[in-house]
């Protein structure tokens, strides 16, 4: 009984404390760092939910609670399962701590495979649907990188 609320609650709303964390530690930055960050933010939240928008186009997946005619522990849509946007947020915001604070990161993207749990966990989202919003993240950043490889940017470590 406690597990399930405890997953409950991660599920639904523990990547609020996740964008509160990171955004303690933008406010946080020199003027520098947060118009470096605001830049990373501007190029990888949208290029991920783009991606992961155009994969659910090409990759349906139905919701487990769906498939294994069961009541999830949360109300849900029947609807494509893929992607977690709790988790392509939640993953998101980690990479884009990750250019600025490699601790602060690991925290965050702890926090995104918690919540990926459980999503999981509550019955509305598979591992794949998880697994999928991760590389979709790690890609972007990935993008990231390479587009501003010869850029002259501002970091903490």
């Amino acid at each position: 009984m406690f597990l399930n609320a405890l997953a409950v609650f991660v599920a639904q709303y523990l990547y609020l404390f996740a964008l509160l964390i990171a955004a303690i530690f933008f406010f946080t930055q020199t003027k520098a760092v947060m118009k470096n960050m605001a830049i990373c933010g501007v190029i990888i939240a949208p290029l991920a939910y783009v991606v992961s928008r155009i994969s659910s186009l090409f990759y349906y997946d139905p919701r487990p609670f769906v498939v294994g005619h069961f009541v999830p522990l949360i109300a849900h849509a029947a609807d494509n399962g893929f992607p977690s946007d709790h988790v392509l947020l939640t993953g998101a915001v980690a990479m884009i701590v990750w250019f600025y604070n490699k601790k602060l990161s690991v925290v965050l993207w702890a926090l995104a495979l918690l919540i990926g749990w459980a999503r999981v966990f509550v019955g509305v989202h598979h591992w794949t649907d998880i697994i999928g919003n991760i590389v979709m993240v790690i890609v972007s950043g990935v993008v990231y990188s390479v587009i501003m490889k010869n850029q002259k940017t501002v970091t903490v470590q």
